[in-house]
């Protein structure tokens, strides 16, 4: 099976702060909304209780998980929900409340009826759910039980299912490594782009495509010049204050002198970045890219492109998106893109090495470059963590993607002043990752049980 995943399901485009522990969830609990609707059964439930295990109990609160949870529940999808509609759905619950499931039929509802259980890992995945729906009497047989795991970017596998439901097209150009993607370039004169986009045309046909890439980038857009207007504190306790809007201005006022003596690209790099993953933080309009808690990265790129790369239009952003999605496609097929599978590494290095091999492309390098860029940047992120403070997708996160976007811009330069040959390969850089990932301790796992987590509260 190939391992391209189509950009119109990667880059999707949901509601912060997490693609695994809000956008993912979410779609868990609509789509058990919708198997009961689809037994007939629905009219029949007198409760449903949640449990969220792994790293879902340990920093659900946090990520507004059980928020989620009960939107979906109710038939929101990320996709076109407003975010006010989800935030405090569970936390602003009252005694004698009820919700309204999908299909109309209401319940009561209390916040015990999610129960977080932190320290049971199922195994299929970190981020597990098990929705459990009953006539009356919890002590009676339930009318549904089903078991989600949600695995990175928004994608969620049922309990019984091996992998991610995707659509299964035949791609005329498939491929399961970076090294088989070099030699369908090769073999048929092609960019990575251009593979891209005819397994891209086989899946949705060429002007879906193009509209979907468009709305793609407009949500990135609009998410970044939300962030660079929104000023105040972030929500969630660790009184963090949105730093975005301050930067443009002072970027705004400088850019204006007639004698300018530097170069402010990368400072509006990093605001482009924190623009976004401000945004997600306060549970906004956001793109998973390839998740939330990375989400910064491929938009602020993209946008250092528009601003200060001579030449670059909306076709462009269109091959910069076709080509990170090539690469992100390898990262989520042989490694991971969860945060709390793989740690850090698996989120803003594999956003990272997308946007940089992405930027190589529309600077005009070559497939062998492009590999190259992508490889450096994952390389340079192999054994970071996740460890949000608070469970909170604030601190570090903010900040990590700002960097990793100055990153991503480095490393495409550095590969365009080469020929595409060099010792590690982004295969090679994957598999570590993958390894890494696997020796890396639970608590150095999006749990908030270690790093940052621990010693920024201790201090």
């Amino acid at each position: 099976m190939t391992a391209y995943v189509s950009a119109l399901d990667l880059f999707s485009i949901g509601i912060g702060p997490s693609s695994s522990h809000t956008v993912g969830p979410m779609r868990a609990a609509r789509v058990f909304a919708e198997d009961l609707v689809a037994t007939g059964r629905s009219s029949e439930v007198g409760r449903i209780r949640c449990s969220l295990f792994g790293s879902l109990g340990s920093t659900g609160l946090g990520h507004g998980t059980p928020d989620a949870v009960l939107a979906g529940l109710t038939g929101l999808r990320p996709e076109t929900c407003d975010p006010s509609e989800v935030h405090g759905a569970w936390s602003g619950l009252n005694d004698g409340a009820s919700l309204t499931l999908l299909g109309g039929h209401s319940i009561p509802f209390q916040t015990d009826d999610v129960h977080f259980e932190p320290r049971t890992r199922l195994p299929g995945h970190p981020n597990a759910l098990t929705l459990t729906a009953w006539a009356k009497e919890t002590d009676a047989p339930p009318l549904l039980e089903e078991t989600f795991y949600s695995i990175g970017g928004g994608f969620i596998r049922r309990g019984t299912e091996r992998s991610s439901a995707q659509a299964r097209v035949a791609q005329p150009l498939p491929y399961d490594s970076s090294a088989e993607l070099l030699a369908l370039c090769e073999a048929h004169e092609l960019t990575i782009c251009e593979v891209a986009r005819r397994n891209e045309e086989a899946i949705h046909g060429a002007a879906a495509l193009d509209a979907g890439l468009d709305a793609i980038w407009d949500a990135m857009h609009t998410c970044v010049d939300a962030g660079l207007s929104h000023t105040g504190l972030l929500p969630g306790g660790l009184k963090v204050k949105r730093r975005a809007a301050a930067v443009r201005m002072r970027l705004e006022e400088y850019d204006g002198l007639p004698l300018r003596d530097r170069d402010t690209s990368t400072e509006w790099l990093h605001a482009f970045a924190l623009a976004v993953n401000e945004e997600n933080a306060a549970g906004g309009r956001v793109v998973t890219a390839p998740t939330n808690g990375a989400a910064g990265i491929i938009p602020a790129v993209g946008h250092y492109y528009l601003r200060f790369v001579p030449g670059a239009d909306a076709a462009g952003i269109r091959r910069y998106l076709l080509t990170a999605v090539a690469i992100g496609s390898l990262v989520k097929a042989n490694a991971s893109i969860s945060g709390a599978e793989g740690g850090c590494q698996a989120e803003v290095g594999a956003a990272c090495a997308m946007a940089s091999g992405a930027l190589c492309a529309v600077l005009g390098g070559t497939p062998r470059q492009v590999e190259n860029a992508a490889e450096i940047a994952m390389e340079h992120h192999l054994g970071l963590t996740c460890d949000p403070v608070g469970g909170l997708v604030q601190v570090p996160c903010i900040e990590r993607n700002a960097i990793a976007s100055s990153t991503a811009v480095s490393a495409a330069r550095m590969a365009l002043h080469g020929d595409g040959t060099h010792l590690v390969s982004l295969d090679t850089v994957i598999e570590t990752m993958r390894q890494t990932g696997l020796d890396m301790m639970t608590k150095y796992k999006e749990t908030s049980e270690g790093g940052l987590a621990v010693n920024v509260i201790e201090c």
